[in-house]
């Protein structure tokens, strides 16, 4: 078959918005880490208490959303093979059997949410500014994963603009709302400190999720309502999504155990924390860019069999990656310190976040190779493989790591060299994977 250039030529122009919808969600996380580090009363505890909370919330998102890239990468296939109409009833489908799960976890987490915070190593001077924040936030998971569930649609559908369009107007929502609740204007709204931050984030996931449905509803011809008998794709729809559910629960026990590791570290070391991790993850949004045209094209390219496009997007998207991770780089190491500045005052929380950013940068050329292929494979419908690969690193690989390291007194830097590791076995284990299945298609083709 030959070399499909144009679906090549549609890489930046799907990722460039992609990257603007990707780092929307950890933007919002820093708008609030920049806002609740900086109020003038219980500023550290307040930055802790919104650094595990955030993360706790993280990991239900996250657990329920994989939906988003079942539907993505069926919705591709079907449009690569010219069958459209055969799947537009199974978004809907999803999208309802995900948000009614998520009130499940939500009554679950609102039950338990005290033993919870006490597990990831939440003092009792933490619990009270953790729970009232956590009240507040929990009511936008439902809508966070009907958002996202949309997106998945737009994307399968080959459109990233309608996804950073909403994104990009959640997050000029969210800095404005962030500001004036946080710290208050004049007579007219009172200064809620922690909890403003946590009504300021729900108000901008209840407007993104209107914005979202009534977008799908007119530019698209997927109906936001079950319709007919369960769609024949769905129990494969299920599959996949229980694959990236065990995965996801992988992907966030290393998260939770980073943020409990550093709440043992004391308030300061887990302020430090949240911010590196909320970097991180900012940074890793931005690199996902590519990864989302590797995710929406290579789909399709492989409804069609075209493996030899496939096998020249791929190599494409991670070459595009590295460039992006570069430029991040850079950027740090430039703004080295300002950065820390942008998000608290506090010098213990300032040096402890200075000691471990270094190895925060160092890490993002092995990340690029594992975003990227992370979600290509999510395109191409590898989902068991993403599941082992993810449990292999996460308890192979990162949590032994940083028992190591607690044991050695590492410290923070043990807990981020761990990433790096984690990160390192994802990236390593993709590649020869891809390589071995699809370079003698690519060949051949």
């Amino acid at each position: 078959m030959r070399l499909d250039t144009a679906t090549l030529k549609r890489i930046h122009p799907l990722a460039f918005p992609a990257m603007a919808t990707g780092i929307v969600e950890p933007l919002i996380s820093l708008t609030d880490t920049a806002m609740v580090g900086n109020i003038p009363v219980n500023a550290v505890e307040s930055l802790a208490a919104a650094g595990i909370v955030s993360s706790f919330l993280g990991m239900l998102t996250w657990v329920l959303g994989q939906t988003q890239s079942s539907i993505s990468s069926l919705v591709a296939q079907y449009v690569g093979k010219g069958k459209l109409e055969e799947i537009r009833t199974l978004p809907a489908q999803a999208i309802i059997i995900s948000v009614g799960a998520s009130f499940v976890l939500v009554a679950l987490g609102l039950a338990f949410m005290e033993p919870v915070f006490r597990l990831l190593n939440a003092t009792d001077s933490l619990i009270g500014f953790c729970v009232s924040y956590f009240k507040i936030r929990v009511w936008g998971v439902p809508l966070t994963l009907l958002t996202f569930s949309i997106f998945g649609t737009f994307r399968g559908l080959q459109n990233t603009l309608w996804p950073m369009a909403i994104a990009l107007s959640g997050a000029v929502i969210n800095a404005v709302a962030d500001y004036f609740l946080v710290f208050g204007w004049g007579e007219w709204i009172p200064a809620m400190g922690l909890d403003g931050a946590g009504w300021a984030s729900l108000f901008t996931q209840v407007i993104m999720a209107l914005i979202a449905v009534a977008l799908l509803g007119a530019k698209t011809p997927i109906p936001l309502r079950w319709i007919g008998p369960p769609h024949p794709e769905l129990r494969r729809l299920i599959s996949m999504t229980l694959n990236l559910f065990v995965r996801s629960v992988a992907l966030n026990t290393t998260l939770i155990i980073s943020v409990r590791q550093a709440t043992g570290l004391g308030p300061a070391a887990v302020g430090a924390h949240t911010i590196a991790l909320n970097l991180w993850l900012f940074a890793a949004f931005l690199i996902d860019g590519y990864g989302t045209s590797a995710n929406i094209l290579g789909g399709k390219l492989l409804g069609q069999e075209n493996y030899k496009t496939l096998w020249v997007l791929t190599r494409k998207c991670v070459y595009y990656g590295w460039g992006v991770a570069a430029l991040l780089m850079l950027v740090g190491w430039l703004a080295y310190y300002p950065l820390g500045y942008l998000f608290s005052e506090d010098l213990p929380v300032l040096e402890a976040f200075w000691g471990v950013f270094w190895i925060v940068l160092i890490g993002m050329p092995i990340n690029a190779v594992a975003f990227v292929l992370d979600a290509l494979f999510k395109g191409l419908g590898e989902m068991k493989y993403l599941r082992n690969i993810l449990l292999l690193a996460s308890f192979g690989g990162f949590v032994p790591f940083v028992l190591l390291a607690q044991y050695m007194e590492w410290g923070l830097s043990g807990i981020w060299v761990g990433f790096i590791v984690w990160m390192g076995i994802r990236a390593t284990a993709l590649w020869l994977k891809y390589k071995a299945k699809f370079l003698p298609l690519a060949q051949i083709s």
